[in-house]
């Protein structure tokens, strides 16, 4: 464990907490979650909170793991945890893929650096697990091994897929030549396309850092006395950290009051559904925030194109008509109507669209859609027994964030182990989803919530209201969390 990083952590949280007259037992205690000190810092605790008794099973078999970001890497550092002589190979391309994505809306908005997030995948394999350097180009899975782009035959007896989804640039026109990525690896392409035309994203590294410098080019413009538009988009598909394209809107209305710039600038936010959220009481506070604001917003409307010469973006907004009376069943005809509009914008944040790698979806593997299809609960592959996935690529209700994984990963060895003992599978995911919601710098408001579509609070507090002690949370505690507890095995 990094105790000079979690330190440093606490020693800037303190300092914060002093600027508001308070200590950190004071946080813990307003907070309500004393019993889970962990989460406010302090190395011993968040050792004692990590720290689980280990029960290890002798089940022998080869494990694949395809994909070695968080969630394939926490699922192999658990299973060394659990299985007494572990035989694990996990195959990961890219060398910076346990990089902390969840802090690049916070590098968007000037908190943080793309350094303060970039972690070495190598860093992370745990001790005695076999770690490839290739892509998966192919699964044969009626015959139980994989090939890879460099023409290795991987064999496996259980195979684990956690390959994430890629940015779908290139479905957008005007973006074509971009292609499709992941958040990590090599967005050169993309890069090209960001910086002076005012289009920027949040969804890779580097994209974060040309959103701030963006940000702050057109914050300045609107500060000069012009008139600005800034526009934000949610796509058709759906996407990593679905609270994302809201947060930076957010942070962008920070920077904008935090200049005196705001009455200059118009934020608008064009989501493709007909609702801020999924969860009904979480829709409804989005939306007294959005007119607490002054932010606009349209439904329905989704991103197909830009033109980055004229800036312009480009929709498909789509809504209902009535049509005949049908006197069979006595209700009149809905008829689905569209159009493409033009839309200026001076700052244009665009959440791509994010589908299943090609690999994945042309496979007997993926699902219609392309995802892998599991069971929701146990996340074993509905056709292939000795598949399971897990994260962005799963195939199910919810639970593309990294608190979701956090829930799978531990459910997904559970029942691997037993799927290798020959037991039954009895540990069940719950659709568990966390989107620690930013509103300003300063204050965040926990949305939890899973498969009853209601809030799941983890904390005694009302889940609606905006707080700056879960500010602390996501800014000061949440990444240790994830690099030194999930990554071990353990949180």
């Amino acid at each position: 464990m990094d105790y000079k990083y979690l330190n440093n952590m606490l020693s800037e949280m303190d300092k914060d907490l002093s600027s508001k007259g308070m200590s950190r037992r004071d946080a813990m205690k307003l907070a309500g979650i004393s019993g889970a000190g962990f989460i406010f810092g302090g190395t011993s605790s968040l050792e004692a909170a990590t720290e689980e008794k280990k029960v290890s099973s002798a089940a022998k078999g080869k494990i694949l793991i395809v994909g070695g970001g968080l969630a394939g890497m926490s699922t192999a550092a658990r299973l060394t945890l659990n299985l007494k002589d572990p035989d694990i190979t996990v195959i990961e391309p890219e060398k910076l893929a346990v990089s902390y994505q969840p802090g690049q809306t916070l590098i968007g908005a000037g908190i943080w650096d793309e350094s303060d997030i970039a972690y070495n995948r190598d860093d992370f394999v745990p001790s005695g697990v076999k770690l490839i350097e290739d892509k998966v180009i192919g699964f044969t899975p009626q015959k139980n091994f994989v090939t890879t782009a460099k023409g290795q035959k991987v064999e496996y007896d259980y195979l684990i897929i956690a390959t994430g989804v890629q940015l779908d640039w290139e479905s957008i026109e005007g973006l074509e030549a971009v292609g499709r990525g992941y958040s990590t690896g090599d967005n050169s392409k993309l890069l090209k396309h960001l910086g002076d035309s005012g289009v920027c994203s949040i969804y890779t590294a580097e994209g974060a850092t040309k959103t701030w410098e963006q940000m702050q080019k057109y914050v300045a413009q609107a500060k000069s006395g012009k008139k600005t538009k800034f526009i934000f988009t949610h796509p058709s598909t759906p996407i990593k950290c679905g609270g994302a394209p809201k947060k930076i809107m957010y942070l962008t209305n920070s920077r904008l009051k935090e200049a005196g710039a705001r009455e200059n600038a118009e934020l608008t936010f064009y989501p493709n559904g007909g609702a801020m959220f999924g969860v009904p009481e979480y829709h409804d506070a989005i939306i007294e925030q959005f007119k607490r604001e002054d932010f606009k917003w349209h439904y329905r409307h989704n991103l197909v194109g830009v033109e980055l010469e004229n800036k312009m973006a480009i929709f498909d907004s789509k809504w209902q008509e009535k049509g005949e009376w049908d006197p069979v069943l006595k209700e009149y005809e809905v008829i689905a109507k569209h159009e493409r509009i033009k839309v200026p914008y001076d700052f244009l944040h665009i959440s791509p669209p994010m589908v299943a790698p090609r690999e994945v979806r042309e496979s007997d593997l993926g699902s219609a859609a392309g995802y892998v299809p599991v069971n929701k609960e146990t996340l074993q592959h509905v056709q292939y027994k000795n598949i399971f996935a897990l994260g962005d690529i799963a195939a199910v209700p919810m639970g593309k964030t990294g608190g979701s994984v956090r829930k799978q990963y531990k459910v997904l060895v559970d029942n691997l182990i037993a799927k290798m003992e020959g037991r039954q599978l009895k540990s069940k995911y719950e659709g568990y989803t966390v989107c620690p919601l930013i509103t300003d710098i300063g204050t965040v408001m926990l949305a939890e919530f899973d498969w009853t579509v209601k809030p799941t609070p983890s904390f005694p507090l009302d889940p609606l209201v905006e707080r700056w002690v879960f500010w602390l949370m996501k800014v000061y505690a949440l990444k240790p969390m994830t690099m030194y507890g999930m990554l071990s095995g353990k949180a």
